[in-house]
């Protein structure tokens, strides 16, 4: 048996021996693993990095925008508030152009009655004269124009002057009783 003996110390590896090949292998293994693990989370970390980016610079553009519309909205107020004032400005002109139209007008038909009896004066001192003169027939004629024109209502009823004499339209009624 002695013979047998050295084959089984032949089979059986030195225990040193086999813990150091059986090390090497696996301390080999385990570096890989433990690079490509690091390389994956260094992978991992750059890509996150890029995803911060990217959703740092859409947020940025995301306050931009809502900056702007702010602007929008801001600008927008801004503008209702002038259209109001303007509208209320262009309602106090109309108010105004109204008003003024209405002392035009008026100023106009002061104008008109004031022409009416610039007229029915100057027909009243024309039958004035024509009855001093005796003309009695162009004092008719007179009075009957200015009667179809409707001025003897222009003539006034009042004295300009503190004297003895008749206010025109008095005195335009003695003329008229006198040759008709």
């Amino acid at each position: 048996m002695s013979q047998q003996e050295p084959e089984t110390t032949q089979r059986q590896p030195h225990p040193r021996r086999s813990r150091q090949s059986r090390r090497s292998p696996v301390m080999g293994y385990l570096a890989i693993l433990f690079a490509v693990a690091f390389l994956l989370l260094l992978w991992a970390y750059f890509q996150q990095q890029r995803s911060n980016t990217e959703a740092t610079d859409a947020l940025k553009q995301s306050a931009s925008a809502v900056q702007s519309i702010q602007n929008l909205i801001d600008d927008n107020d801004a503008l209702r508030q002038e259209n109001e004032t303007l509208k209320e400005q262009t309602a106090q002109l109309e108010k105004e152009l109204a008003d003024s139209k209405a002392a035009a007008a008026q100023a106009q038909g002061s104008l008109d009655e004031s022409q009416l009896a610039l007229q029915a004066m100057d027909y009243f001192w024309q039958i004035d004269e024509a009855f001093a003169r005796q003309r009695y027939s162009l004092c008719r004629e007179l009075i009957l124009e200015m009667e179809n024109k409707g001025l003897d209502a222009f003539l006034p009823d009042w004295k300009a002057t503190e004297n003895d004499r008749y206010a025109p339209a008095q005195r335009y009624e003695e003329i008229k009783k006198a040759v008709t």
